[in-house]
């Protein structure tokens, strides 16, 4: 799921207390705590139990202010959680929970051994992303983490886990589980359901979550029946039935343009939940599984001497309604602050975490029908832009030349930076990129997000690849042609000490991962 990996905390055993401590300060269980040479700062504040602001958000807010009027400088070593759990007489969880965010808002950074350090400023590596400041990790460093030590399936390289045939117990088969979601467009839908009382705006949501589940699969070549499964988490009283309707409605319309496309997808029904003291709107999340023959698995053996075809992410395929800006379902939480206006922040205010510095909530210059630059869309029409799915193609693609495919890769999580999970000692190189996307390009001119960031958060114009010999490049190209997707050579492998990434943009920078 988007963004939603987390570990709750009980302060009242001491083993939890130590697995934290230890996850802050990046020490194995072996490892000694020894002093550091870092200062650690004296903790000053000042909590009111009685107060209706809850104690962790008192402290984010007195550090906050600390560091903002230089109290606390930039390298100086805040005391340990421990420590100001004890001297306040609070639970440690409380304080991890405010240290996180501070985190978040790039105010503090974890240091091996010296805990958590006030970020100086003039050191642009101590610092965090907008992405990351607004709670959303765009490659999920510390989630990868936790799931690279797990059991990796019986093809470790593969895009998605794949595991032995528990469902039909077939040696010579093997099943793919996968789970996604719409992430957080679905809040920007319900901004227009509010604006205009229009519930078919999330007939697209609906898609968005499907996609993010079927091109996944795609990528190891999924080619049998597939199980669909929906959860929609709401709350009740913001998003009536007929949001619910909109959304039955807009699955059971994609799946059947899929079939007509000669993707075997069906729904297996779904669940809807109510959890109004969780989310003030909605997310819409799926599930779907699959069986598969081993044989036909695409492995993900990227090695050196390949080429990278992409395909475009904009346009209009021949099998959707209408134009697409590329957008998909990352980066959505960067889109809707960095776009849109304060008037949204003003009028919704249960569509963001009031946690948040108020400079990272609606601090865009557009409203929803405002047109966007350099575009036929209007903002709205764009950041809501229906997923692409390019398992049409795939299933072309496949048909022809399934065994010399070597790998696809859906460019979502961690974007273009993405192909860097998959091959060992390969450098990645793409020096022939699509032009930027309009809406991309109005994203980093509204949040001046570093282009380098923008890679790893948005696919910047292609959102899926495959990886294969020379040889079929113009082949693919062609198929792709055949249902309107523009297709182009955008990279190639070769060999290296370690796996890396050169990105060449259209205006000639050059960005290395």
């Amino acid at each position: 799921m988007k963004a939603r990996d987390s570990v709750q905390i009980e302060a009242n055993t001491d083993q939890h207390l130590s697995i934290l401590t230890r996850h802050l300060y990046h020490c194995s269980d072996t490892d000694q705590f020894t002093p550091t040479t870092i200062a650690e700062k004296p903790m000053k504040l000042n909590l009111d139990n009685e107060s209706p602001t809850p104690v962790f958000q008192q402290i984010i807010d007195q550090i906050h202010f600390a560091i903002n009027t230089g109290e606390i400088a930039g390298g100086e070593r805040l005391p340990s959680i421990r420590s100001i759990a004890a001297e306040y007489s609070i639970a440690s969880n409380t304080v991890a929970k405010a240290l996180r965010q501070l985190e978040f808002r790039g105010l503090i950074a974890a240091r091996d051994r010296s805990g958590y350090i006030v970020v100086d400023k003039q050191d642009e590596a101590g610092g965090v992303s907008r992405y990351q400041s607004r709670g959303v990790s765009a490659d999920k460093t510390e989630v990868h983490s936790v799931v690279d030590t797990l059991d990796a399936g019986i093809v470790p390289g593969a895009f998605c886990k794949i595991t032995e045939d528990y469902l039909g117990g077939d040696p010579e088969k093997c099943n793919i589980i996968h789970a996604d979601g719409s992430g957080t467009k679905s809040t920007i839908a319900y901004l227009k359901y509010k604006e205009t009382g229009d519930a078919s705006v999330f007939r697209g949501i609906a898609q968005d979550s499907i996609v993010m589940n079927l091109d996944d699969l795609i990528c190891v070549g999924v080619n049998g029946r597939i199980l669909l499964s929906n959860t929609i988490n709401r709350n009740a009283l913001n998003c009536p039935g007929e949001v619910i309707a909109a959304l039955i409605e807009g699955t059971e319309t994609f799946l059947a343009e899929m079939r007509d496309q000669g993707i075997n997808i069906h729904s297996g029904g779904g669940e809807t939940a109510d959890v109004g003291d969780i989310t003030g709107t909605l997310a819409v999340d799926s599930c779907a599984v699959t069986v598969m023959r081993k044989s036909d698995v695409i492995t993900n053996n990227i090695t050196p001497g390949l080429a990278i075809v992409g395909l475009s992410s904009t346009g209009q395929a021949k099998y959707e309604t209408a134009e697409n800006s590329g957008i998909g379902s990352n980066g959505l939480t960067s889109a809707r602050h960095d776009m849109l206006s304060k008037y949204y922040a003003e009028q919704y205010p249960e569509t963001f975490d009031s946690n948040l510095p108020s400079d990272l909530i609606y601090c865009g210059p557009y409203r929803l029908e405002d047109a966007l630059p350099g575009s036929s869309l209007n903002v709205g029409e764009a950041i809501l832009s229906p997923t692409r799915s390019y398992a049409p193609i795939i299933h072309k693609i496949l048909g022809v030349m399934r065994h010399e495919i070597k790998g696809i890769i859906h460019c979502s999580g961690g974007a273009q930076t993405k192909c860097m999970k998959f091959g060992n000692n390969v450098h990645f190189i793409k020096d022939n990129l699509f032009p930027t996307p309009a809406l991309f390009d109005a994203i980093q001119q509204a949040s001046e997000t570093p282009w380098q960031e923008m890679y790893k958060v948005f696919n910047m114009g292609h959102r899926m690849e495959i990886y294969l010999p020379e040889a079929r490049v113009d082949e693919v190209i062609s198929l792709a042609g055949e249902l309107g997707i523009t297709a182009q050579r955008v990279g190639h492998t070769v060999a290296a000490d370690s796996t890396q990434l050169t990105l060449t943009s259209p205006n000639g920078e050059i960005y290395r991962y």
